[in-house]
């Protein structure tokens, strides 16, 4: 069984659907959710799906031992970011060597970086007057939004759009593509 470790931020709408996706699987769990706001929407689903959080510290995550020893009690595997918004430090990309994934609501390399995410991935998009966007899920690196990419899926950028009417066509492609993809990696 490969145990999943979801980073989560915010509403945890991706963390939904992948814990929905692996409920019953056979070979894939998600063991943890790691948080690092107290009040995340996150920590409530995990809740109601009982899986275990941990609550990070931005302290000892960036100068500290990133958590490593936590996460390897937890015999976790392999790490999943669904809207978690802080940088992963060296440490813990050492601990998982090319597990560590993310997904980015753009279409890589374009629009990534420090300070891109969410509504300002979208402002950006709608000001280039870009005529598609899209998600991106990619392996995680020292630097923002930068390691090898596994898959995209693109969608229109409409004239009229606003960067709420383009961002729910995103989310439409992270839920539809996220969980498939990381069975997709885990799965023999």
């Amino acid at each position: 069984m490969t145990r999943v470790a979801l980073f989560a931020s915010g509403a945890g709408s991706n963390a939904q659907k992948i814990i929905e996706h692996f409920k019953n699987h056979g070979q894939v769990t998600v063991a943890l959710i790691v948080c690092n706001k107290p009040q995340a929407g996150v920590l409530q689903i995990a809740e109601t799906h009982t899986i275990p959080t941990l609550l990070i510290e931005k302290e000892q995550f960036f100068r500290g031992n990133a958590y490593v020893d936590e996460l390897k009690e937890q015999q976790i595997d392999f790490i999943v970011l669904a809207g978690f918004l802080w940088k992963i430090p060296v440490a813990l990309i050492r601990a998982y060597p090319q597990h560590i994934i993310n997904i980015h609501p753009a279409l890589l390399p374009n629009y990534g970086g420090k300070g891109m995410y969410g509504r300002f991935v979208h402002e950006a998009v709608i000001e280039h007057k870009e005529t598609e966007s899209g998600i991106s899920i990619h392996y995680v690196d020292e630097l923002y939004d930068h390691g090898k990419i596994i898959f995209q899926s693109k969608c229109e950028v409409k004239p009229d759009d606003t960067p709420d009417t383009l961002a729910q066509r995103i989310h439409a492609l992270e839920h539809k593509h996220f969980a498939a993809e990381i069975e997709k990696l885990l799965v023999l």
